[in-house]
């Protein structure tokens, strides 16, 4: 061992050795704040309500004390992943610092070990030696000569060495944590985030970001991170539960957002897309509300020429509600001008009909008191009353359902579209997520008593299996919120309703904002084998349009295994047993649909492939778990396992058609390590060239 080496040793020992006397320090604070904090509690139980503020404070405290233990205890197992050796070009300031997924202190001013999310950490990730800067948030750029770059291989509280380089979690490092299963891939992630990810995660929290990343780029990892640097650094600005995450299933939400605590981040919320619409529509939906399923014939629904039709539609019913109006008393004249009405029309583009009927009401009132002479209160009073709820909003303005409906009935006509199975479902309270969109804009433009501002950040994960007409909507209606869109074209599962392409949102829903579309193309996922198989089929899914460039990883050859139809339930029991024995945590068997999950699922359960807990997987709103996983294509976007295994890709179940293509495209990434295809009769010509 040379003197650098010995240097580094020494310096990780010490570093461990105070993380240690940190989680002596935070045992012992956190045992005593539980005891307090149970005894106010019980205290107010008996009665005493004086001491609930007392209690609140007492329990913010030691949440506050036992987040910094497990801080402490993760860094104890790995203190840190990187150093940086810089001089500050203004001051000539020499500084040394270490970097780990956790902040480590000796005391408040005295940081021994800086966070990953530090402005100062992104000349770790993106800058080469040489000059350099990077950016403080209110502050501005500082410059750099960064002259080390330095990174370390620790794993179980060991310093097993250390590469110096000009990138980040160099190749070699990068391949070893791919190399290992899931669940550790995830715990080392922050110490290989690569550039063209810290870069989207260290966007300005104020900018729109529409992010286009191939299967296994790491879009999850970015956004959830993203979520994690805004709150590290903004937190003047942005609290926890300003923020939303939205996704097609309650399966992927509980999955992206299973790792969140991991990274410092508490009481995010989490909701489906429908649910957010359903949400924003109120309570009296939560009752009458019933999901439908979104007909390919009602695919127009999800276009944004159909929103913008709409809100074309809502923007001339309100012009004729005020057009030609104005308010004239017998007595006193001219209360309200038609050209007063139209300016406060113009003045307030974004308010409502009912907000806009609220505010002139009201300037109806303040207009009476000026007219009428001082000492004539009894008349002021008596001309209020009369004209008090002048404007008023009548029930057939109120009826959400009733003016889709009239809307519904012109565009049909207009575009030559039947539109009559809408009408009958939203008749029978069933709405899709297009419907409650569309509810939520008529909401937003004709009945919205006060603006929806419970949200600061969106983000959103698989967007591409949305059409652009909800991002149109939520965009009107948080209109001060900002937006983190993630998804991949290719992946899009719901080819006639999802975005094959960008242009809608970067040209049209965004078009002039403060908004980027930025590019993930690497893929960290896959294998080279699963990979080129992969790849192939995306040539037909998009095109080519956004190719993988996978990281050199090779791994076991695609197993492509033929068995007659009998031996298929045999053969995939046999498969996962060879499996399991190899070591791998988790494991999914892809199946065409939710019918054919359940059957395949049925004859596994029989053969007794499963453990305790491992049943029931193919259900659509179960926890991403360990072990096996039987699940329909639908449930597996966002997803990855170590192992997985294809059921049955014949010609009947994917043609060779744009759609299936990328159905098949989503199943095949869903593997980190093995790729078993298990068929019986012909293979899908989207993959007989590739055995």
């Amino acid at each position: 061992m040379d003197l650098e080496q010995e240097r580094e040793q020494q310096h990780f020992s010490e570093c461990r050795e105070l993380i240690a006397e940190n989680i002596e320090y935070y045992e012992e604070k956190a045992r005593q704040g539980k005891a307090e904090t149970e005894a106010l509690f019980a205290a107010v139980a008996s009665g005493d309500v004086e001491l609930y503020n007392q209690l609140i404070v007492s329990k913010d405290v030691q949440e506050h004390n036992e987040r910094q233990l497990r801080k402490n205890r993760a860094a104890y197992v790995k203190p840190y992943f990187g150093r940086i050796d810089y001089r500050e070009e203004a001051t000539s300031q020499e500084e040394q610092l270490y970097i780990g997924k956790n902040g480590v202190s000796r005391d408040k001013t005295n940081v021994v070990v800086v966070d990953w999310r530090a402005p100062v950490s992104t000349l770790y990730y993106e800058n080469e030696l040489g000059p350099g800067s990077y950016e403080v948030p209110e502050i501005g750029e500082i410059a750099v000569e960064l002259k080390l770059k330095r990174t370390f291989d620790v794993s179980d509280g060991q310093l097993l060495g250390y590469y110096d380089n000009d990138t980040a979690a160099n190749d070699e490092l990068l391949v070893k944590y791919l190399s290992q299963n899931k669940d550790v891939i995830l715990g080392d992630i922050i110490s290989t985030i690569q550039k063209e990810q810290n870069e989207i995660i260290r966007q300005s929290p104020f900018r729109n970001l529409i992010v286009q990343g191939v299967a296994g780029s790491g879009k999850t990892t970015v956004a959830m991170h993203r979520i994690s640097y805004i709150l590290y650094n903004y937190e003047e600005r942005f609290r926890p539960d300003e923020f939303c995450v939205i996704g097609s299933n309650d399966m992927l939400l509980g999955y992206i957002t299973s790792g969140l605590p991991e990274l410092d981040v508490y009481h995010v919320r989490q909701l489906r897309m429908d649910a957010f619409f359903r949400e924003l529509l109120g309570k009296e939906w939560k009752k009458s509300y019933r999901l439908a399923e979104l007909s390919r014939k009602e695919s127009f629904k999800s276009k944004l020429e159909f929103v913008e039709a709409l809100d074309g539609y809502l923007k001339e019913l309100r012009h004729k509600l005020f057009d030609q109006v104005q308010v004239t008393d017998k007595i006193l004249g001219v209360i309200l001008s038609g050209e007063s009405i139209q300016r406060t029309l113009m003045e307030n583009p974004r308010d409502s009909v009912a907000r806009i009927y609220r505010l002139l009401n009201e300037r109806i009132r303040t207009r009476i008191r000026f007219l009428v002479p001082e000492d004539n209160k009894d008349f002021c009073r008596d001309k209020q009353k009369e004209y008090r709820g002048y404007f008023y909003q009548g029930p057939e303005l109120k009826n959400l359902v009733g003016m889709y409906h009239d809307f519904l009935k012109g565009y049909g006509e207009d575009h030559g579209i039947l539109v009559e199975s809408v009408l009958a479902h939203t008749a029978r309270g069933q709405f899709d997520v297009y419907d409650l969109a569309a509810l939520a804009l008529i909401q937003k433009r004709m009945t919205e008593k006060e603006f929806y501002e419970e949200y600061g950040q969106i983000i959103i994960d698989e967007a591409q299996d949305f059409g652009a007409a909800v991002y149109y909507v939520m965009k009107q209606v948080l209109h001060q919120c900002y937006f983190t869109i993630m998804g991949d074209v290719s992946q899009n599962i719901h080819y006639e309703t999802g975005m094959n392409d960008w242009e809608a949102l970067t040209e049209g829903v965004f078009a002039g904002e403060r908004a980027g579309f930025y590019l993930l193309a690497k893929s960290y996922r896959n294998t080279i084998e699963i990979s080129e198989v992969a790849g192939r089929v995306l040539e037909q899914a998009s095109f080519g349009k956004y190719k993988i460039q996978p990281v050199i990883r090779h791994g076991a050859p695609v197993d492509f295994c033929k068995v007659g139809e009998q031996e298929m339930g045999e053969k995939t029991a046999a498969l996962l047993s060879e499996i399991k024995g190899r070591g791998y945590g988790t494991i999914a068997v892809i199946c065409r649909n939710q019918a054919e999950a359940e059957a395949v699922e049925q004859d596994l359960e029989a053969r007794g492939v499963f453990r305790e807990g491992e049943t029931e997987a193919a259900g659509s709103t179960l926890d991403f778990r360990q072990g096996v996983m039987v699940l329909p294509i639908q449930l597996t976007k966002g997803l990855e396992f170590d192992s997985v295994i294809l059921w049955n890709p014949d010609r009947e179940a994917y043609s060779e058609s744009q759609g299936d293509a990328k159905l098949l495209y989503v199943a095949i990434t869903r593997a980190l390590h093995e790729l078993h295809i298990v068929y019986h009769g012909e293979l899908s010509g989207l993959l007989e060239e590739e055995r």
